[in-house]
């Protein structure tokens, strides 16, 4: 109680509280973009079932970490060592290393598994013969219930581990840590559906969204390098990406507003 009370009154407490948040949220928005391109492809009837069960993965994922932080921290202690250096940088740091924890492993595969998964879905698009195109919304699904579960899983894990370890490299607050998290969760809840229904209604921001995937998968396994990679550097590309795509769909409407008079 006094933790949590500490959150609200204490001013270093509050901003971080804030900072958590935000980058709580923006860690949200990528896991809700995988779900949402994924249920897509379900029956339309399946679609929330799916999202809502997602999101609660992704809840309760977090929660469970949470709860187990001496564990979670535990997963970055070096469990082998391939002996292989980059050179320097300028901070005196190598520039990448092969010196790998649980932790390292883990962002690897699962920046494989999103690379993978977003080439899949970028080769359904562009190949006519590849079968059913998720450009298309009336495509036919491609997946099962219970697969675009398991992939859902699959991914929430590795969302919720990014999530919990930036938590813990921000603050050791754990009211604060599980505040940011609610929260966070709360917001995909809010932008599940519209999320899920604006890519539906503008299929070509399905093709941004797999290469925002394609963009997080790379950074996740350089990650696991030892390449870190800023984050505000990668969000202001989604940003600006995003923001294009945006003037793209206005500029096709007044288009088509234009020719229907």
């Amino acid at each position: 109680m006094d933790s949590l009370l500490t959150a609200f009154t204490d001013p270093t407490a509050l901003a971080a509280l804030v900072a958590l948040v935000v980058m709580e949220v923006v860690l949200g928005i990528d896991n809700l973009v995988f779900i949402s391109i994924l249920t897509n492809k379900l029956p339309e009837h399946q679609r929330q079932k799916a999202r809502r069960i997602g999101i609660g993965l992704a809840l309760g994922m977090r929660l469970v970490l949470l709860s187990m932080i001496a564990w979670i921290v535990g997963l970055t202690a070096p469990v082998f060592n391939l002996g292989i250096v980059g050179p320097l940088n300028q901070y005196g740091a190598p520039t990448f290393e092969t010196e790998f924890s649980w932790r390292d492993l883990i962002l690897i595969a699962g920046g494989l598994f999103l690379i993978w998964k977003a080439t899949k879905e970028i080769h359904h698009s562009v190949d006519p013969a590849g079968g059913d195109d998720v450009l298309d919304k009336k495509s036919v699904a491609t997946i099962t219930f219970g697969s675009a579960i398991v992939q859902i899983i699959l991914l929430d894990m590795i969302f919720s581990l990014d999530s919990i370890l930036t938590a813990v490299g921000m603050t050791d607050n754990l009211a604060i840590m599980v505040i940011a998290v609610l929260v966070a969760v709360a917001a995909m809840v809010l932008a599940a559906d519209p999320l899920a229904n604006f890519i539906a209604k503008n299929p070509t921001v399905v093709m941004l969204a797999l290469g925002f995937l394609l963009m997080i998968g790379a950074v996740l396994i350089a990650d696991g390098f030892g390449v870190h990679v800023p984050k505000g550097y990668i969000y202001a590309a989604m940003a600006f990406s995003t923001l294009v795509e945006c003037l793209n769909i206005f500029a096709r409407r007044a288009q088509a507003r234009k020719r229907a008079e």
